[in-house]
């Protein structure tokens, strides 16, 4: 179907956000079993709830607007996704450093929408579709208060997630010279090693 009018293009959009609610509602729930911080996780697990709202409130938006209520294949919410997948995946992160990309992830997934929705959101106005576009602002609302409660919480919880990394770190890692040193010395080799030298 070519788009060739305001309308079809505004449908569009609408199956775009549909399919990203819901491939992200995917995401969130994964995200939250990803995530140590307790007060990060309860607010992803809300969201999660009201993610299944939006996906409720975009049908009544298609309804409003006299559209059938469908989902078409958005690649940049699968490029988003595989995004995460892809660095789980290859690049093997400590479970303190896929933490702290998931929040540059979580940012990177609600700015995208939060552009979606306000696209849509001139475009039923445009078009006269005023319920359309409350129900759209009303998810649009919730996107941006998620955005703001991450960047609000991103700097505290990347510096415990930093010590917490820096904590686990292989004890051989601390050991100085100086220990290594006094280790060699108190082996059958080491004190030969320092009674030939005595000698000498």
């Amino acid at each position: 179907m070519a788009v060739d009018d305001l309308t079809k293009l505004f449908k569009h959009e609408l199956r775009d956000l549909l399919y990203a609610e819901k491939t992200f509602l995917k995401g969130l729930k994964m995200m939250a079993k990803e995530t140590s911080n307790p007060a990060i996780k309860q607010r992803i697990a809300d969201h999660a709830n009201e993610t299944e709202g939006h996906i409720d409130t975009l049908g009544r938006a298609f309804e409003a607007a006299g559209l059938k209520t469908k989902a078409t294949k958005c690649d940049a919410a699968l490029g988003l996704k595989e995004e995460h997948d892809s660095f789980k995946e290859e690049e093997d992160p400590t479970p303190e450093m896929l933490e702290a990309f998931n929040l540059g992830s979580g940012l990177r997934v609600e700015h995208y929408e939060i552009a979606g929705y306000r696209s849509a959101i001139v475009l039923a106005k445009a078009l006269g579709f005023a319920e359309s576009a409350a129900l759209l602002q009303q998810n649009l609302a919730q996107e941006e208060a998620m955005a703001k409660f991450l960047e609000a919480q991103a700097p505290g919880a990347l510096d415990a997630l930093s010590a917490a990394s820096e904590e686990g770190a292989p004890i051989e890692s601390s050991v100085e010279p100086e220990v290594a040193s006094r280790s060699r010395a108190k082996s059958p080799a080491g004190r030969a090693s320092t009674r030939a030298s005595a000698r000498a």
